[in-house]
């Protein structure tokens, strides 16, 4: 299956930026009478997969919606071990992302996180600002409301005297996505049909491709699958 896709798919078509709503951990380690953290455990490996799915294919951008403003209502005990997930993630991959050319970028807020995630974050970004292969955009602590608000409370504040109004162009400088592209696909696994505030502004005239794969399964041949049926539709752009 993964050799038809590889054989039928346009390598010139490929989209430049590629969002994922990586869903399903729980039921995943439900499925298998596992604790939720073990599922969440296995989504972070399928990363490092999908990630070098993502350099061969020639992906620009890949967003991943890791923790929404929305998760902190989850039990405290698995929000810890999220953090602690995270935190043995970078310490024992980052500087094999770095080797892969991988340049991390972080959107959402960072202030409300732990101190020590606070630290590995803005460490990650910073040893991998000069690589140029691929960006890994991670949404962390990220909504795309609030995302909105705050993008519209830093024009008030930070405006020239000269600009009276908005326009798309200004108001994309004070997003956290600023300088990337706009969403071209937009994949969710689980086979749940809905978008939970991800990028709302980025994804205007993305692509949605809803696969019923839980993420800790999600593999090679999927990815190259959503780009065949990315590749397969009329994109518009709200003309004819």
């Amino acid at each position: 299956m993964l050799i038809h896709y590889k054989r039928k798919i346009d390598y010139t078509n490929i989209p430049k930026h590629v969002a994922i709503i990586m869903d399903g951990n729980g039921r995943w380690a439900k499925k298998r009478g596992l604790p939720r953290i073990e599922g969440h455990r296995r989504g972070a490996e399928t990363i490092e997969r999908c990630m070098d799915t993502a350099i061969e294919l020639g992906i620009n951008v890949v967003s991943l919606y890791a923790f929404s403003t929305e998760n902190w209502s989850r039990p405290k005990e698995e929000i810890n071990g999220l953090w602690n997930l995270l935190e043995s993630f970078f310490e024992k991959k980052l500087n094999i992302i770095i080797e892969k050319g991988v340049q991390l970028r972080h959107s959402g807020s960072l202030k409300e996180l732990p101190v020590n995630v606070q630290r590995i974050i803005t460490e990650a970004v910073e040893k991998s600002k000069n690589n140029s292969t691929i960006i890994l955009n991670l949404c962390l602590n990220y909504g795309g409301r609030h995302e909105i608000i705050h993008a519209v409370n830093e024009w008030i504040q930070k405006k020239p005297s000269h600009e009276l109004s908005l326009t798309p162009e200004t108001f994309e400088r004070y997003l956290y996505t600023k300088g990337l592209p706009d969403v071209d696909l937009l994949i969710r696994t689980s086979g749940e049909y809905r978008i939970s505030n991800f990028l709302l502004w980025q994804i205007a005239y993305a692509e949605l491709v809803f696969m019923k794969v839980l993420w800790p399964d999600f593999n090679e041949k999927h990815l190259y699958q959503a780009i065949y049926e990315y590749q397969h539709r009329e994109r518009r752009f709200g003309g004819l």
